[in-house]
């Protein structure tokens, strides 16, 4: 097998992203670092070389989404909405986020359900990175709940709901490529937009007594 000559850093972020497109397909159980190394390559050894084992690697696969996704710059525009007490444009800025990054990358976002369905650690870790994203949200909406803004429900549900309508509008047009609506997303999120501040405002909102 005939290797190129690559910087340690990138010939390891090239592994990453070999390893992102087969799991991405074959999920980690199927998937093997003999595989991945052919795909790349590379013998398997090189790939031992980067990742002591399989698990490590998908550990990288998740920090190197983390860093490519900017999580603080996200949640800096996502507060700049909450302290402005920016309801609808908030909910508009989380609902295009998640489906631009379905967009940006089904590969990622196949994995991790293949992650889920398998019980490996990845889909946990995920969920621990979100967290505290997720509170943040929970918090915020319990805040306009107390000030009349939004109609009184559990907020995590209410965020629940709101995160639910990108995913699965996002995971059948990127991810499973079904009969998804064929009008710019642009449109879609603007539908959803209507439906959730017309559930969701509360009665001074809406003009009731204050």
């Amino acid at each position: 097998m005939t290797q190129s000559r690559l910087p340690a850093e990138q010939r390891r972020l090239n592994l990453i992203e070999t390893a992102i497109e087969l799991f991405s397909k074959k999920g980690f159980s199927g998937t093997t670092t003999k595989e991945i190394a052919a795909a790349a390559g590379v013998t398997e050894a090189i790939v031992f070389r980067h990742f002591a084992t399989k698990k490590d690697l998908y550990t990288a696969i998740l920090e190197h989404r983390l860093k490519d996704e900017d999580i603080e710059d996200w949640m800096a525009k996502a507060q700049t909405f909450m302290d402005q007490h920016d309801d609808e444009g908030l909910f508009r800025y989380l609902l295009s986020q998640i489906v631009l990054q379905y967009d940006k990358d089904p590969r990622f976002e196949r994995l991790v359900l293949f992650a889920a369905l398998e019980g490996q650690e990845l889909a946990v870790l995920h969920s621990q990175v979100a967290a505290p994203i997720v509170q943040r949200f929970i918090e915020y909406i319990a805040r306009r709940q107390r000030a009349g803004a939004l109609r009184k429900g559990d907020p995590g549900v209410i965020l629940l709901a709101i995160v639910g309508l990108a995913k699965f509008y996002a995971a059948q047009k990127y991810v499973y490529r079904a009969c998804a609506p064929q009008i710019p997303d642009k449109a879609v999120i603007d539908t959803f937009m209507n439906v959730l501040m017309d559930g969701m405002r509360g009665k001074r909102a809406k003009g009731g007594s204050k």
